[in-house]
């Protein structure tokens, strides 16, 4: 079947849902790229779950575009003078999606469960927390072990989530089948690899900001795809839009564009210790995988696959962020260097396997980074495939290395310790330095703003030389929409606030 096909079939099965009347009449239809996995906020992983996640389950707090943090269902916190405690201010009011009453206890028990349930992948971010007490109904403290600097900002993403005990204490680990959270929408359906869909709940503790009735998440791999629908009137909104489309959202007057820079990267993580796939010289001798840096060129990545609306990247931190390590700034090609590196480690030439999604974007950077590698020694197979399924392959080690995608977090911590801290899920390639899991707690431990800036220099230093995985670039976020669309607050996490969005009929 060729794109065009596709493409028709696509916009034909969007518009059966909106031409059998059943839905709401504001409904506001979303293209996204990723497939979730679990709509649990325990348990989920990925970048395209986050968004569902976002319209049905409230956070103690959220990420605003300015990267501070403002209230949502906590009112306030603050931490003691040790910072080994952090107590919680809870909203009056709140109601769960089944009638329950957001109280410090309903908080507490989800929070223990992230901390510690069976299939919890929440507990790294609540390392540090040894003890959740109920003070009163309205207020929860937070004992730490010892100061935990990145805790704000996990509690202000899926671990700060507040889903009903009664479900999750129901259903454990198949809570994703009838998920019940504290959001403006409650969970209505879910058909895998096409839809997820919401609708208002009328108990919202800030229904005044919520302007749409229904929510439909459309999943959409292919960003031509989603923008020939955006066109057609089927989507009001994509986001992922392909840096080769911006000019043509740009020039279309019934469209707009609206760009942010991320938090986000894009990063090649190798598979260090985890199984026989790891038993390779690109997996076991850093001088190789400094070789294939070498290789490559950023910029060029920047210009050919991303229209140079990106930020190209040696580290997981914006050149802009304090968190920067400023003595390692980004290093050009030197395809000479990369072949000394390679007979250094006693080589000629290597093979390596690149995971990579079946997205055009994704495709496109690996067939660059595969030409340039090909001219320094080495013989990359790219191997594409759905998100889930590569991530399960990932969980599995079975690969050698791959393209993360991340979306991001305000704080440096997450960015760097989702795919290498040791105690990390999404630690697929089993990366373990005790010299940097040290420096990597040390930065943990301090809040003073100069002195962490100079912690994270060190653990910068660490894995730029071990190379668990090479960032590539960080994200600029490309939101294409219809003119009829107004109230969207672009925020650097890349996610959508439906909050205040409203369609024109």
């Amino acid at each position: 079947m060729n794109r065009t096909t596709t493409t028709i079939l696509a916009l034909s099965f969007l518009a059966l849902p909106l031409a059998a009347g059943a839905q709401p009449s504001t409904v506001l239809r979303i293209g996204q790229q990723e497939e979730p996995d679990q709509l649990d906020p325990a348990r989920g992983g990925t970048f395209g779950g986050r968004f569902a996640f976002t319209a049905m389950c409230d956070k103690l707090w959220d990420l605003q575009p300015d990267l501070t943090f403002r209230p949502q269902l906590a009112t306030a916190w603050s931490w003691s003078a040790d910072n080994r405690a952090l107590t919680i201010t809870l909203r009056e009011g709140v109601v769960l999606h089944d009638g329950t009453p957001m109280t410090a206890e309903v908080v507490r028990a989800n929070l223990e469960r992230y901390r510690s349930a069976a299939e919890s992948n929440r507990k790294g971010e609540l390392r540090s927390v040894t003890a959740i007490e109920v003070v009163d109904a309205k207020t929860v403290r937070l004992v730490l072990s010892q100061p935990f600097a990145p805790l704000l900002a996990a509690l202000s993403d899926r671990a700060g989530m507040i889903a009903s005990p009664a479900v999750f204490q129901r259903l454990g680990a198949d809570f994703y089948k009838e998920p019940v959270c504290s959001g403006p929408f409650k969970y209505v359906e879910r058909v895998a690899q096409d839809r997820i869909v919401l609708e208002k709940f009328p108990g919202y503790w800030d229904a005044g900001r919520v302007h749409v009735d229904r929510v439909v998440f459309r999943m959409m791999p292919d960003s031509t795809v989603r923008l020939v629908n955006l066109q057609a009137g089927q989507l009001d909104m994509l986001q992922d839009l392909a840096p080769s489309d911006a000019a043509t959202v740009r020039g279309d007057g019934k469209l707009r564009l609206v760009t942010t820079p991320g938090l986000g990267y894009a990063a090649i993580g190798i598979n260090t210790r985890h199984g026989p796939r790891a038993d390779t010289p690109f997996g076991r001798d850093p001088r190789v995988r400094a070789a294939f840096e070498a290789a490559i060129d950023r910029a060029v990545i920047n210009q050919v696959a991303l229209e140079g609306l990106f930020v190209p990247n040696n580290q997981t931190e914006l050149p802009s962020s304090p968190f920067f390590n400023r003595k390692l700034p980004l290093p050009g090609r030197d395809v000479a260097k990369a072949r000394a590196l390679l007979r250094e480690a006693g080589l000629e030439r290597v093979e390596v396997e690149l995971q990579v999604a079946k997205t055009p974007r994704d495709v496109q950077v690996a067939e660059i980074i595969q030409s340039m590698a090909a001219e320094a020694g080495f013989d990359v197979k790219l191997r594409s495939g759905e998100s889930v399924s590569n991530i399960q392959a990932m969980t599995r080690g079975d690969y050698q290395s791959s393209i993360h995608n991340w979306s991001g977090r305000a704080d440096p911590d997450l960015n760097i310790s989702i795919y290498i801290a040791a105690d990390s899920f999404q630690n697929w390639g089993k990366y373990n330095n005790p010299a940097f899991e040290a420096a990597l707690g040390r930065a943990r431990a301090e809040t003073d703003p100069v002195r962490r800036a100079a912690a994270y220099e060190e653990v910068t230093a660490i894995y730029t030389a071990d190379k668990p995985m090479i960032p590539l670039y960080n994200t600029t976020w490309l939101f294409a929409m219809s003119s009829r669309m107004s109230g969207f607050v672009a925020v650097p996490d890349g996610l959508i606030r439906i909050q205040g969005i409203r369609v024109a009929q």
